[in-house]
């Protein structure tokens, strides 16, 4: 008679279960608790109100408790913005939406060609798109795919990708309030390569008083951003190398040189950031031209840490204590994209 290795757990009756295959229950058990542990915690958190869970993931991002009722730090200042945001943020935020304010701003040239922004993501609009072109979402971030070659990627795996995109509630991840008012949808953009073929340097300008028509501002650049040597460094509107970090972003060995189109990108950043107190407005100029990407008013969701940590109370600092929420509505210039 043949036998085989198996195991046969007490109490237990009918076929044996074959060894390998009780080891795997065995082992992945830990990861069932864990998954399941998981989502208990994430149920606990659904239930908390938004000040109390802002404050739990601050102590646990930037090491202290905020002081949401007289904030003093970007940071804390940053979350107050996410408890009571301007009613312009969420047109603005919406990476669709914001488009025809872009334009209206700084002229269509600027803004990156719009592909398709369809109501459901088919294989027909899938087979129409060029053989190279970015998916992006326009209700959070980082919800983007850079796709170089359309022939070595499947409808069936942007698809899933673009429907997991569209299920995802981003504002559950840090309670950004104004991300509740966008609609998820699903758009697709040129891909945007400089000369070298490259995806071009990222410039996230930091805006401080741009109503004030003086802005003071700082660029965090942000280069190889989807490769394996991702840099972040931080300068001032004179382009000095500034001994600082944000996030975990590592700076590069030796500072960039400076742009040659730097003056144009600092005054397409003063164009859109005239409306706010604080913006930060993302760049991209490549081979010398300059392209929108987004505008962000509460980076980091107001949990970014700075190093040193001086860095988040100076920026405090240029940060006004109150802003606008009683303003209209923003008349703004829809791509209305079909």
């Amino acid at each position: 008679m043949t036998t085989t290795n198996s195991v046969q757990f007490p109490g237990e009756a009918g076929t044996p279960v074959p060894l390998q295959e009780a080891q795997l229950s065995e082992s992945t058990a830990p990861v069932r608790r864990q998954s399941t542990l998981r989502k208990v915690k994430e149920a606990a958190k659904s239930l908390l109100p938004a000040p109390v869970f802002l404050a739990l993931l601050h102590h646990k991002e930037i090491g202290r408790y905020p002081n949401l009722f007289r904030p003093t730090t970007f940071n804390e200042k940053i979350l107050q913005k996410n408890l009571r945001p301007d009613p312009w943020f969420a047109e603005l935020t919406d990476k669709i939406a914001v488009r025809g304010y872009v334009a209206s701003k700084l002229g269509e040239q600027h803004v990156i060609p719009l592909l398709a922004a369809p109501d459901g993501f088919t294989k027909e609009v899938f087979d129409a798109l060029p053989n190279s072109f970015v998916m992006k979402a326009n209700h959070g971030s980082t919800y983007v795919e850079v796709v170089r070659d359309k022939s070595a990627r499947s409808f069936e795996q942007l698809r899933e990708l673009a429907n997991h995109w569209l299920t995802l509630d981003f504002y559950k991840i840090a309670r950004e309030k104004h991300y509740r008012q966008i609609k998820p949808r699903i758009f697709f953009e040129q891909l945007l390569l400089d000369q070298s073929g490259q995806i071009p340097a990222d410039y996230k300008l930091h805006c401080f008083g741009g109503r004030s028509g003086r802005p003071h501002i700082y660029i965090l650049v942000i280069s190889d951003r989807f490769g394996s040597n991702t840099r972040g460094d931080i300068y001032d509107a004179d382009w000095n190398h500034l001994d600082m970090a944000i996030g975990a972003y590592k700076p590069s060995p030796e500072p960039a040189p400076r742009p040659a189109n730097l003056d144009a990108i600092l005054s397409a950043a003063r164009k859109l950031c005239a409306d706010f107190d604080y913006v930060r407005v993302d760049l991209y100029a490549p081979d010398n031209q300059i392209y929108f990407g987004e505008l962000t008013f509460t980076p980091g969701a107001g949990v970014l840490p700075f190093t040193p940590d001086r860095i988040d109370y100076e920026w405090g600092k240029l940060v006004p204590d109150a802003f606008l929420s009683n303003r209209p509505p923003l008349p703004i210039l829809s791509d209305n994209p079909a």
